[in-house]
């Protein structure tokens, strides 16, 4: 077996023994993936493998990483695949040690989540009413906002829900998350309302390809790609168009702000952190936690700017 052919058996049984035992999700293997590789390329330049290395050759791969410039968050992400990889490799007994233990990593930066004030969010929704081509993409398209909106889907979760999940109306509908892990979550009066005439539509289209001897889509927002719903990408950029038309600026709009907007949104009008941790999915409510600083920042600035005695001196009220 030649050194490629090794190392790439190697990385392959790791990351099916992420998806068969710890059920990781498919964007977290590819980047585990990447990541490896790029530490197996790095060794062979050192004259150096998987089973060769030391504590001192991952130690020097890691400052390397810091010397191309990677951020703190790629690298933490790296050595973490490391550590689990070598893990893996001396349960399997392909090595006798690992040589990843007790490496210290950069502390990833801790950075409040972009959001959208809800005067933003409400031009984002107008314009794509107006978004589109052709009056069915419209549809589709209003679908869409204010679903992520009332809802803080992930993006994958959004472009990946079953028609079947909001099918009759429902009140709730049940969504599949990170790890395999199904959660319900309600549904506002106008996402409702946006979704019955999309829903309407895609029973007609699922009633014209049944009658054509083709296999209607189990999608809520169906794609022509392999994948067979709307990518995660073209998501991305349809929000780019629609914050233009919306005259919102493109670099603030992503799903992810969208989703914090969700949960920024829900704690300024008092749901409490347990409550919107179940609706985002966080195994963690620590990770919720950051909607409160995201809040306090906002008071702060409200502070700043309005309260008189923050004004500048000499500056008349308004």
């Amino acid at each position: 077996m030649s050194p490629v052919t090794h190392r790439e058996h190697w990385i392959s049984a790791f990351l099916e023994s992420l998806a068969a035992e710890r059920d990781a999700a498919r964007n977290t293997r590819l980047a585990y993936g990447r990541d490896l590789r790029d530490f197996a390329d790095w060794l062979s330049r050192q004259g150096m493998d998987f089973g060769t290395t030391d504590r001192k050759g991952v130690e020097e791969y890691l400052v390397f990483c810091d010397g191309q410039g990677l951020s703190r968050a790629t690298r933490a992400r790296r050595l973490s695949a490391i550590r689990q990889f070598f893990r893996f490799v001396h349960e399997e007994g392909w090595r006798e040690d690992d040589p990843s233990l007790r490496i210290a990593g950069p502390t990833p930066k801790k950075r409040l989540p972009g959001t959208l004030a809800k005067e933003e969010v409400t031009r984002l929704i107008a314009a794509s009413a107006e978004q589109g081509r052709t009056a069915d993409e419209r549809l589709r398209n209003v679908a869409l906002m204010e679903l992520v909106y009332a809802t803080g889907l992930r993006v994958s979760e959004l472009v990946e829900l079953p028609l079947s999940a909001v099918k009759g109306d429902p009140r709730m509908i049940l969504v599949r998350g990170k790890g395999n892990k199904e959660r319900m979550v309600p549904l506002s009066g106008p996402a409702r309302a946006a979704l019955a005439p999309w829903l309407a539509l895609r029973e007609t289209e699922d009633e014209t390809a049944r009658k054509a001897g083709r296999q209607a889509s189990r999608w809520l927002f169906p794609g022509p790609g392999k994948a067979g719903h709307l990518t995660r990408q073209h998501f991305h950029l349809l929000l780019k168009d629609i914050a233009v038309r919306a005259g919102v600026s493109p670099s603030k709009v992503t799903p992810h702000a969208l989703r914090h907007a969700f949960a920024t949104h829900l704690l300024a009008g008092g749901a409490d952190l347990r409550t919107i941790q179940t609706l985002l999915g966080h195994a963690d409510v620590a990770t919720t936690e950051i909607y409160t600083h995201v809040l306090d920042e906002h008071l702060k600035s409200l502070v700043l700017d309005h309260h008189p005695l923050a004004r500048k001196a000499g500056s008349e009220p308004a």
